[in-house]
């Protein structure tokens, strides 16, 4: 791949974090409002927002690792 593509890939990886920081933030503050409700034990709105987080970490973390191996790979790269 060469250091053009690089920077495309890392600027769509990149977008795709800040979507899912976004997502993952609004998903709290959902679960929040959601335990405020009653019983957590039955409380399945509360439920689906913590599995929804949990997913939504998941790829954050993924979206990460992708960022931080472009960033590896364009590090190989001269400086322009």
């Amino acid at each position: 791949m060469n250091k053009k593509q690089l920077l495309e890939k890392l600027a769509f990886w990149k977008k795709q974090e800040k979507e899912l920081e976004e997502r993952f933030n609004k998903l709290m503050l959902l679960r929040g409002e959601a335990a405020r409700e009653g019983d957590l034990k039955e409380n399945a709105g509360y439920e689906l927002r913590t599995e929804e987080a949990q997913v939504a970490s998941a790829q954050l973390g993924n979206t990460r690792k992708t960022i931080k191996k472009l960033e590896e790979e364009l590090n190989g790269y001269p400086k322009d």
